[in-house]
């Protein structure tokens, strides 16, 4: 018995879900690639951009053929969507990179340097000058995965404290907690464990 598929059928579901499918994959890679290019990680960033380029190239071609298909243009932009979308939170997820936490305090902050380090993280005070006086900045540098759990030390030693929170591209040497032994960190940090 050979099996068919009907021409209709697979003109406008099938090859629809197909390109689709691999809009999706191609943006979310793209979305992937990009962000590791700006976190500097010259292995990733390449690999994906190879599949992302295949894939797009396909998905492509299959519209090109099918121009007179209205269902593919709008499947094609739906995958784009949704690529970004995913891409994101799969970013998002892995937390991969590296930040700058600064917190900013009016009054004594040697509890929340003591609690920073006991926790494993290097901390950085300096003095300076607010708009209501004398204030002091603590610097801490952290993995991206580490933000909540940094957040919650400072909140919980001074609930009303200031944080912002800068992306850094690379940072080397410095003191970070370990990673879990076993762990597989293709994102390492440069320097110190």
């Amino acid at each position: 018995m050979e099996w068919t598929i009907d021409p209709t059928l697979f003109q406008w579901v099938i090859l629809p879900v197909l390109i689709f499918l691999a809009r999706v994959t191609d943006v979310t890679l793209g979305t992937l690639r990009i962000i590791f290019v700006a976190r500097g990680n010259r292995i990733l960033a390449p690999v994906l951009g190879f599949f992302e380029v295949l894939i797009w190239i396909t998905a492509i071609s299959q519209i090109m053929q099918n121009l007179g298909n209205a269902v593919h243009f709008i499947a094609y932009a739906a995958g784009f969507a949704t690529g970004n979308y995913i891409g994101m939170t799969i970013e998002q997820r892995l937390a991969v990179g590296t930040l700058n936490v600064r917190t900013i305090l009016a009054g004594p902050v040697e509890s929340l340097i003591e609690a920073l380090r006991s926790a494993g993280f290097g901390v950085t005070k300096v003095e300076g000058e607010g708009a209501s006086g004398a204030v002091h900045l603590v610097y801490t540098v952290i993995r991206r995965k580490d933000l909540t759990r940094v957040a919650e030390i400072i909140h919980s030693v001074h609930p009303k404290a200031f944080i912002s929170v800068d992306e850094l591209q690379t940072a080397q040497a410095g003191v970070f907690p370990p990673v879990a032994h076993g762990q597989w960190n293709l994102f390492r940090l440069k320097g110190k464990r």
